[in-house]
């Protein structure tokens, strides 16, 4: 494993501004991919940037997609008025 290509619950609550339980929940539910060796958890620091935003999966950006495509034919009109102002 190399030095730094991972982060512990305690480091990421600490980025994401949350207790150390919130996470380790999420964890625990599947949310937040994570290995665990012997009783601590290693995040792959892909997840955090994923968490982070700074990269989005494949079904996740098409949902992002989908979401703002309807928002456009539902809301077009009003989006480019409110543009104007």
């Amino acid at each position: 494993m190399e030095k730094g290509a991972y982060m512990t619950i305690p480091q990421l609550a600490k980025i994401l501004g949350v207790s150390r339980i919130a996470v380790y929940r999420k964890v625990k539910k599947g949310e937040i991919r994570a290995i665990k060796i012997g009783r601590t958890y290693a995040i792959p620091k892909s997840t955090i940037s994923a968490i982070l935003g700074e990269t989005l999966s494949g079904p996740t950006k098409k949902q992002i997609e989908k979401a703002v495509l309807k928002t456009v034919q539902d809301y077009g009109e009003v989006l480019r008025l409110l543009g104007r102002e």
